[in-house]
């Protein structure tokens, strides 16, 4: 399964203390060898001030009590200096945790400067020290502090761009904290900063705008696969017009997950014809069996094929860091987006067979949705009656019996509106995001 899994090309793209949940996955799943992510780990640590798990893990490693002297002496060096980074930041944040003071601070940056220096004595270099401490803090692992002084910091600062540098390490705090409705807040506050930038002197550079997307997108994932609303607002994001570009310019592989977005988002029909005519665009980029699965049933209409590649999208979704979550209920493990993911694509297999033919053999069409006999005729029994759908089932026969329906042409339209009013709304906003970069010219 190490053939799918995207590991490799995510984690160049993330904050390196982002990558210890994806290494922490795939060690449970035993996708590589035990020694393989332990040095993996290492590699990572060595770049971060976080000594002591990086002496736990040598002794796992290694199995020995002993470690080397460089990391003895290293954690030395952190020690001191995270105390002298906390001696020069100690004015500003015992001005902050007296909350009297803070009462004093308004939304006035330059005030707020002003009134420091004058009555506590407090200047650029306390505030640029307080950002120090707080990054010093993220790297030893402490990303409660670390983000407290970070949100902090970005209240105070007037330097625009260590203010942006201040969110992204907030924004990687929350996640690793998994406090996932205030990272999906600073995730928008983001998307909201780069999506602002008109061509000025100060702003970013096309690709830097693209580069930004790309690293948005990806630290995005551990939040939409795990906040309620998330898969809504992955495509959102992601089918967007300047996002898709970007992932259909440097980042094919999140594909996947637009891909699982739509499987499991019923609300989202309408763009899903949409989303195969980029499926089919970049299959020579990128294909694995969720975005061939959909290939399958809706272009090729395929359904052995598409049978023959739900199979395989098990074992891509439970070796995925981002869609495999499992939940513990008593003795037994589940794969909840697993189990959601087959239930809305047996749908798909079910309504597309049914588009097709009016008269369908049940068994023929529980081996296309993976079922024994019995099985499917419950489930299709349920799908029946609860989507109200215009069929009948003859037991004596064994087929489902479609009835003509009418109203085809009607819902089409409805549906084509549908997708004419979305594409009306980007553009018109396309339009008023444009028109200041044209002021400013």
């Amino acid at each position: 399964m190490a053939q799918y899994d995207l590991t490799p090309r995510i984690a160049p793209l993330l904050d390196r203390h982002l990558v210890f949940p994806l290494l922490e996955f795939l060690q449970e799943n035993k996708l590589y060898p035990d020694d393989q992510i332990l040095k993996g780990k290492i590699e990572l640590l060595n770049k971060t001030n976080m000594v002591d798990y990086a002496m736990d893990i040598h002794k796992s490693l290694y199995h020995t009590e002993e470690v080397p002297q460089d990391m003895v002496d290293r954690r030395v060096e952190v020690v001191a200096r995270l105390k002298s980074l906390e001696e020069s930041a100690a004015p500003l944040i015992s001005f902050l945790q007296n909350p009297n003071s803070v009462q004093e601070l308004r939304s006035d940056k330059q005030y707020n400067i002003q009134m420091l220096k004058e009555r506590y004595q407090i200047g650029p270099e306390q505030i640029d020290a307080l950002y120090q401490y707080a990054k010093f803090q993220f790297e030893c692992g402490n990303y409660s502090g670390a983000a407290d002084y970070l949100y902090q910091y970005r209240a105070l600062s007037t330097n625009g761009e260590r203010s942006l540098s201040a969110l992204w390490g907030k924004l990687a705090a929350e996640i690793l904290m998994q406090n996932w409705d205030i990272a999906l807040e600073e995730l928008n506050c983001l998307r909201e900063i780069i999506d602002s930038k008109v061509d000025s002197k100060n702003s970013a550079s096309p690709l830097n705008q693209l580069q930004s997307r790309i690293w948005l997108m990806h630290w995005s994932l551990f939040i939409f696969f795990n906040h309620e609303s998330g898969r809504t607002g992955l495509i959102d994001l992601f089918f967007y017009d300047r996002y898709i570009n970007a992932i259909q310019t440097n980042a094919p592989h999140l594909l996947r997950y637009l891909a699982t977005a739509f499987v499991v988002n019923k609300r989202r029909r309408p763009q899903l014809k949409e989303f195969i005519r980029v499926i089919q665009q970049e299959q020579h980029s990128y294909k694995d069996p969720i975005t061939e699965f959909l290939e399958c049933l809706y272009v090729d209409y395929d359904f052995d094929g598409a049978q023959k590649k739900l199979q395989e999208c098990e074992d891509v979704i439970l070796n995925d860091p981002f869609l495999g979550k499992r939940v513990e209920e008593g003795n037994f493990s589940t794969v909840p987006l697993w189990d959601e993911f087959l239930e809305n694509a047996r749908l798909f297999i079910f309504e597309t067979y049914c588009r097709i033919h009016q008269c369908i053999d049940m068994g023929m069409l529980a081996e296309k949705l993976n079922m024994n006999y019995e099985e499917a005729e419950r489930w299709i029994v349920t799908l029946v009656r609860n989507a109200k759908l215009d069929a009948k089932i003859d037991s004596e026969s064994r087929t489902v019996v479609m009835e003509p329906n009418h109203l085809d042409v009607y819902e089409q339209i409805i549906e084509n509106t549908k997708a004419l009013a979305g594409r009306t709304y980007k553009l018109a906003h396309q339009v008023l995001e444009a028109a200041p970069a044209q002021a400013a010219r």
